[in-house]
């Protein structure tokens, strides 16, 4: 209203429109990376228009297994619920069938004790009865107040029935039930790998490394581990291959390619000619879409179940010129791990070329240590400068708060003219 009326002018309304959205940016989010591995493990896909659901009732155990543990417990407590229903009922038309029911309500109550030799079940009188009887056969709790006779071989059938398959029910759930408490996947809760994967030089060549470690004190059984790179390539023909797996393989000295993982270990990959990251310097990694995926596998000494854990690192999540740092001491004899500094990386010297690049000029290596040796250099000198100033500072305040200390001398007056100087 006041720009309309001129009462303040209009290039000035503008400039402080201007102003107030140059202080209030607007920043879009980015949004995350899509990976096939999350870093927990767990598989980042989604399955769309599956037209044969009933393949997946072909595998009931497994499907009972796979599900959540609310939808489990549901179909625990339904399946003893509608089997004590089902049986239930048939127990009431059994007793319906023979004239056990009509008998209970025309005898009065001195004329029922008669009744227990002539019935298929005794004191079955109602539903409600039926389904206690039901419930006390299959559970094989036994009361005492209602029980079998001799006089129906149906009945006899039925109760055969009815054991069969209330084991059969109790075998599937329990051995469910077990199953998901023991699977796998549980154990690999405490495997935990590097939150980063580093590239640094190790031997004289640039390779890959990451961090496992088992929390755990007993142990993992022939463990091994597994790299993959997953990226979207395009084959000649023009095909484009989404999720395009390449083995790494791992530096291991040992034939079996096995490892003893009793404490946290670098797994470490020499990026050479086999390596999918040969041709990928340090400024081509931000822009590389790939992503590494982490497999160890082994069987757990407890169990005996083999056991998986996965995660995956992005090319976000690689640091160029970077080492872990030791966290394994020996302190009195043992062996100590301090898992505070699992994850944890210092900065060392690595060149920023690709390793063909390396291969093909080896001076840049020796270049890239000298440069490195010469900073190292520079840095203690300028640490000793720092000392030295310091310590000279120091000593200049210690002797100026020495010479305030001293305590000036006095003269006295005596009355014979005479001068004496004396301290205090």
């Amino acid at each position: 209203m006041l720009a309309r009326k001129s009462i303040i002018p209009e290039e000035y309304v503008l400039a402080r429109i201007a102003a107030e959205n140059l202080r209030k940016p607007r920043v879009r989010d980015r949004l995350p990376k899509a990976r096939f591995i999350a870093k927990s493990g767990a598989c980042n896909l989604a399955h769309k228009n599956i037209r044969e659901q009933g393949r997946f009732l072909q595998d009931i155990f497994t499907t009972l297994v796979d599900l959540k543990w609310r939808h489990t417990l549901v179909i625990f407590t339904m399946s003893f619920l509608c089997s004590w229903l089902l049986f239930a009922i048939m127990w009431w038309l059994v007793a319906f069938a023979h004239g056990d029911i009509y008998a209970y309500m025309e005898k009065s109550g001195m004329e029922k004790s008669g009744l227990e030799s002539t019935v298929c079940v005794t004191n079955v009188r109602s539903f409600t009865s039926a389904f206690l009887f039901s419930i006390e056969v299959q559970v094989t709790i036994g009361f005492g107040g209602r029980m079998m006779t001799e006089e129906c071989p149906l009945a006899i059938t039925v109760l055969i029935l009815q054991n069969i398959v209330g084991l059969i029910i109790n075998a599937v759930m329990l051995g469910c039930i077990f199953m998901k408490t023991a699977q796998a996947h549980r154990r690999a809760e405490t495997l935990i790998f590097s939150r980063h994967a580093v590239i640094a030089v190790r031997n004289g060549k640039l390779c890959f490394m990451f961090r496992v470690g088992d929390l755990r004190k007993s142990m993992i059984i022939s463990a091994s581990v597994r790299i993959q790179v997953v990226k979207k390539t395009t084959t000649p023909e023009g095909e484009v291959v989404p999720i395009h797996q390449l083995d790494i393989p791992v530096d291991n000295p040992i034939e079996s390619n096995n490892i003893f993982l009793v404490a946290p270990l670098i797994i470490c990959h020499v990026i050479d000619k086999r390596s999918p990251l040969y041709d990928i310097s340090a400024t081509d990694l931000a822009n590389q879409d790939l992503e590494v995926i982490v497999i160890l596998e082994g069987v757990v000494e407890t169990t005996g179940i083999t056991t998986q854990a996965r995660t995956s690192y992005i090319a976000e999540e690689i640091q160029w010129g970077h080492r872990f740092v030791s966290i394994v001491t020996e302190e009195e004899g043992v062996y100590s791990v301090d898992y505070s500094k699992f994850g944890n990386t210092v900065k060392v010297a690595a060149p920023r070329c690709s390793a063909r690049e390396l291969d093909e000029k080896p001076s840049i290596l020796i270049q890239t240590l000298q440069k490195s040796e010469l900073s190292h250099q520079n840095s203690l000198r300028k640490r000793n400068s720092m000392r030295r100033n310091n310590s000279m500072r120091r000593n200049n305040s210690i002797r100026r708060n020495n010479s305030s200390l001293i305590v000036p001398k006095v003269q006295f007056m005596t009355p014979e003219g005479n001068q004496n100087t004396s301290e205090s």
